[in-house]
């Protein structure tokens, strides 16, 4: 297989990083990569906020969780779903805004993501580590008035970037079995092949250098989908202008 495929199956969250700072110039052609994702209906809806002020990576870590690698990584950045951008420009030719639809909010999340996955990979392939921080959306007002977010725009994720200074186990996937059907959803032969993979990831976490918690994954998104997630979430997007007509 080629190196890209390898690369991209590789892929580990790295949450201890070296002082050694990322070049300007990489830093640069790394957003430009991220650029080169799709974007839906050429909207281009991601903003990014690269954090530098030590106080605000220091508050920010805080806000998340206390992930400290928010404040330790070389680079630290905010993904932001921007409907902002594109509706100013409504006024220009004389048309009403109408981006607080639900598929505005998706086209824009949707960016974000890819826009950030493709930034992501071409990193990783020049040496360099990442972990997402979806811990701000704990505290999403705080961090949205911490980096004077208008509305319009809203925090989707953090990304810690820089050299790594570890190098952790590669955390086991779901069985190509489960996550792929041909023709129809169906859910033949699934439990049995969860059933195996959550012994495979018993092992992972038993194994793993640092540890873990050591539960399968069926027994983590059964606590992860039965408990409330986020519930400010839905008044904080109403608040930014997301408003799901």
């Amino acid at each position: 297989m080629n190196s890209v495929v390898e690369l991209l199956k590789s892929h580990r969250s790295i949450r201890k990083f070296t002082e050694r700072p990322i070049e300007p110039e990489l830093f640069e052609e790394l957003v430009r990569a991220g650029q080169g994702a799709a974007t839906s209906s050429f909207l281009q809806g991601a903003t990014i906020v690269r954090v530098k002020d030590r106080a605000k990576r220091e508050k920010i870590a805080q806000l998340a969780g206390n992930q400290p690698w928010v404040a330790s990584a070389a680079a630290f950045m905010i993904f932001c779903a921007d409907l902002k951008r594109a509706g100013n420009w409504c006024r220009e030719y004389g048309k009403s805004f109408e981006g607080d639809f639900t598929e505005h909010f998706i086209i824009a999340t949707v960016d974000v993501a890819l826009m950030a996955q493709s930034m992501v990979c071409a990193a990783e392939s020049v040496g360099l580590g990442i972990c997402y921080i979806g811990g701000i959306r704990n505290n999403p007002g705080p961090v949205s008035e911490l980096l004077e977010l208008p509305r319009g725009v809203y925090p989707v994720f953090g990304l810690c970037l820089g050299y790594p200074a570890q190098d952790p186990e590669i955390k086991p996937r779901l069985p190509l079995s489960v996550i792929v059907k041909e023709d129809c959803y169906n859910e033949q032969g699934d439990r049995k092949a969860i059933e195996s993979y959550d012994a495979q990831v018993r092992d992972y976490y038993a194994t793993r250098t640092g540890g873990g918690h050591g539960i399968s994954w069926s027994e983590q998104v059964s606590v992860l989908l039965s408990e409330k997630s986020r519930p400010h979430m839905r008044g904080f997007l109403a608040e930014q202008g997301f408003t799901f007509r």
